[in-house]
């Protein structure tokens, strides 16, 4: 079976958010050819981060591994990917430490993930995008939502609610 397709990931995560433990939850979807065929909602196992862009940046690294999974998973099938797979993101920051390895000394202690993101997305196998964040679709998996809202993007992740069905 041959065939081009699309791959994207939106990332993202919710600073601080455990009320007990203030460890940060993250999230990503993964879509193919506008599908959703991936996803997935975690506190992080590390230690608090200490910003929002660690955070983000940790959820970034995860989004990645999950596209470069795909990417593998539909190489073995024969298919191959349309381009750069993309990486949505709703910060800035997180985007920018993600392309400019020198940073200040206050992203030393995710260096790792800071080096795994910055040498994938210099490969040219993934680009990263800024999406808003009321349009960040993985807050359906980590965050209470105004209805409106959540009705917005659950519609958009392709759900239905099957009890609204006559």
């Amino acid at each position: 079976m041959g065939g081009s397709l699309t791959i994207k990931v939106y990332t993202g995560a919710d600073y601080a958010g455990s009320v007990s433990d203030r460890r940060s939850t993250l999230g990503y979807c993964t879509f193919l050819c506008g599908n959703l065929i991936a996803w997935k909602s975690k506190k992080q196992s590390v230690v608090v981060a200490r910003s929002s862009a660690e955070a983000e940046i940790r959820a970034m690294e995860q989004g990645i591994c999950e596209l470069l999974w795909m990417k593998q998973v539909l190489e073995d099938l024969k298919i191959q990917c349309e381009g750069p797979m993309k990486l949505f993101c709703d910060n800035k920051s997180a985007i920018s430490i993600a392309h400019n390895l020198v940073q200040h000394d206050g992203t030393k202690h995710i260096e790792i993930d800071r080096r795994f993101i910055n040498e994938t997305l210099d490969s040219g196998l993934i680009t990263t995008a800024y999406i808003p964040s009321g349009h960040q679709l993985e807050d359906v998996l980590k965050k209470s939502l105004p209805t409106e809202q959540l009705n917005q993007l659950t519609c958009k992740l392709g759900m239905i609610d099957i009890h609204s069905l006559a």
